[in-house]
């Protein structure tokens, strides 16, 4: 999609920095952390929302939730870590291309904080 920011940053429109790539997901440094480990991991295939999955798709989520478990293994998160998809205007969502945040490195609470 050409007006996506993560469409961009997955093309090298827009600089990341980049934690890991395959030829299906991008997993990329967030700008603001709310953690000291704090990544966004994105399928390549442009998908607005979680409301616009396909039974096709399920694919790919499996494959994301896998690389969120390398990536935590990877980035020394063996006492733990959070991983976030936000949908929706309502749901938190700003950026309308289907991401997960991989978040970790401190004690997490809960409601969020």
């Amino acid at each position: 999609m050409q007006n996506c920011l993560f469409c961009k940053i997955i093309a090298g429109e827009i600089p990341s920095q980049v934690v890991y790539q395959d030829d299906r997901v991008f997993a990329f440094k967030d700008i603001a952390p709310v953690a000291p480990v704090h990544v966004l991991i994105i399928p390549k295939k442009h998908i607005s929302t979680l409301e616009d999955l396909n039974p096709e798709d399920a694919e790919i989520m499996g494959h994301i939730l896998v690389t969120a478990s390398k990536l935590a293994r990877e980035l020394g998160l063996e006492k733990g870590y959070r991983v976030v998809s936000n949908c929706k205007e309502e749901g938190g969502q700003t950026v309308y291309h289907v991401h997960f945040h991989l978040i970790g490195g401190r004690k997490m609470q809960w409601p969020p904080g």
